[in-house]
């Protein structure tokens, strides 16, 4: 009987208990975006912005509070505790792992924050400096730089340490939020309906951020196409852009982190370093480093004011580094437990502290060469008269302006083509990424064993593209994307529950003694604690 009862849970491939109320929830939101988009998005945005309203401070300082918990966990004695056995080495090299960080902590997002975000606030700058001026473009960089530092990469990892921990030391086979929580609700709670709405919760923020991280992406390269090819941008051009994007990162997500994800990662990071050096030496390359030496320092002199903005004295009036601010840090909660859930997955024979430093410093100082190249570009080809970024994003075609203003480099076709392909590996780093960990978190298998079953992650691929492409066809994607946002505010209270789950098993197995390198016989109590705790 226990055999037979063994071989059909090997059969199964996904947990139907919490993927199929995902998907019917998630039908549920989307039918009446189709039906009244309008509607739902003025409804979703009132009820976005009164929260906005009411908790803009919180969300400030729950970033802040997150680099507080990341500091604490590195330098204390968590930070030697070892993701693994402790004679064990880490799965990827520094530089493997740093790029599959950075693939999946930047996407193609950084593409088009670091060429246009300072022209959003050079149009709305801070309250007394003057639209469009010299002083609002350094505002403008400066702040492109900001939204990757470490408030965003702290809201990304910091559910991370109690997720690896999960599985590479006490090695459980499911890496859930509900599992996490078991040691502070018991077997009850997680086990039953309380563990069941964690995780729907988990795959239903994932699953709309995942259609719409598809469908948002998917502008920036046919607005590329188009200029190259002097075409229409329709529904048919975007539709054969998402199949080829799909095919590609169903693919990579089919073959896994070390065939798929990380040779990716790895290619794009040196496609990445060879485009930012033609356009330092085809383009402005002198005025790009001095812009980026002059937005360091403003950085470094205004990043608490960029921190701690509320306006409050304003009363109701906001600028764009106010409030884009705070919904940025909201969307980030969105997306905080797919980042830690997936950077608990590569990081096996890490310790904690290489694990929250790397995932804090290598995407920060990518995305801010990043910026510098790319936002340097974009203000030069302002200031000389060749493209006017700030008109275009003004009406609302962000994406039309980055081809543009690729177009003043010598070999504008070649630049564009290799933005093109960069922004395209950004993309399906991140959508396989998404989709890898959605398979481990719903499906069957021993997540401390065996990588996800490959059949589940191209059905998750599947479903994404199908919501995905329904959506921007039928207008409904703006209101999921504030659907999304939204979601991030159960996200943080779940994020904070696993905080401190992490630290009370580490607690629990003194791991900072058991589960460290260089113990030698530790090595071998701290095993019989594992034993204990499976």
């Amino acid at each position: 009987m226990e055999k037979r009862n063994q071989s059909k849970t090997k059969k199964k491939i996904i947990d139907q208990r919490i993927f199929a109320p995902s998907l019917i929830i998630m039908i549920a939101i989307c039918i009446p975006f189709a039906m009244y988009s309008k509607e739902s998005l003025e409804l979703l945005n009132n009820i976005f912005n009164q929260v906005i309203a009411t908790f803009n401070w919180g969300y400030l300082w729950y970033a802040i509070l997150m680099v507080g918990v990341g500091l604490y966990l590195s330098f204390s004695k968590y930070g030697n505790v070892v993701l693994g056995d402790p004679m064990e080495k880490p799965r990827f090299t520094l530089f493997e792992y740093s790029s599959i960080l950075v693939a999946m902590g930047l996407g193609s997002t950084i593409m088009r924050t670091g060429m246009t975000e300072w022209a959003n606030v050079a149009i709305d700058p801070p309250f007394g400096v003057e639209a469009k001026s010299a002083e609002a473009l350094m505002w403008g960089n400066s702040y492109s730089m900001f939204l990757w530092s470490f408030q965003t990469f702290a809201i990304f990892v910091m559910a991370a340490p109690a997720m690896g921990y999960l599985v590479h030391v006490r090695k459980k086979p499911m890496m859930r939020i509900s599992e996490a929580c078991r040691s502070i609700f018991g077997d009850k709670f997680t086990d039953g309906i309380g563990g069941k709405v964690l995780d729907i919760i988990f795959l239903v923020s994932i699953l709309s951020g995942a259609a719409v991280t598809l469908g948002l992406g998917t502008p920036i390269v046919t607005y590329s196409l188009a200029e190259i090819f002097n075409i229409k941008i329709t529904f048919g051009l975007t539709l054969i852009i998402t199949i080829v994007w799909v095919l590609f990162f169903s693919i990579s997500a089919y073959l896994g982190i070390d065939r798929g994800i990380k040779k990716l990662s790895t290619l794009n990071m040196y496609l990445a370093g060879a485009f930012a050096v033609f356009i330092m030496i085809a383009g402005p390359g002198a005025f790009i480093l001095n812009y980026f030496t002059d937005s360091i320092g403003f950085l470094f002199t205004h990043y608490i004011d960029f921190s701690l903005n509320t306006n409050a004295v304003h009363m109701g009036e906001s600028t764009h580094i106010q409030s884009n601010t705070v919904f940025y840090f909201a969307y980030n909660a969105t997306w905080a437990m797919l980042h830690s859930v997936f950077a608990a997955t590569v990081s096996r024979g890490r310790t904690i502290r290489e694990m929250i430093l790397t995932y804090l410093l290598a995407p920060m100082l990518i995305s801010w060469g990043t910026t510098a190249v790319l936002g340097g570009l974009g203000v030069h080809s302002y200031l000389t008269g060749d493209v006017p970024v700030p008109d275009i994003v003004q009406n609302n075609e962000v994406e039309a302006a980055i081809p543009l203003i690729l177009n003043s480099l010598p070999l504008p076709t070649v630049a564009v083509v290799a933005f093109i392909i960069i922004a395209m590996i950004f993309m399906i780093t991140t959508l396989d990424s998404t989709t890898y960990t959605i398979a481990t978190y719903a499906g069957m298998r021993n997540s401390s064993r065996s990588e996800p079953s490959k059949n589940l992650r191209l059905i998750v691929a599947a479903i994404i593209t199908v919501f995905a492409l329904l959506l921007l066809r039928i207008g409904g994607l703006e209101p999921l994307e504030v659907v999304s946002g939204l979601m991030g505010i159960p996200i943080i209270f779940v994020q904070c529950l696993t905080i401190y789950a992490g630290k009370k098993m580490m607690d629990e197995d003194q791991a900072w003694i058991n589960n460290v390198r260089d113990t030698g016989h530790k090595s071998s109590t701290s095993k019989t604690r594992q034993r204990k705790n499976v």
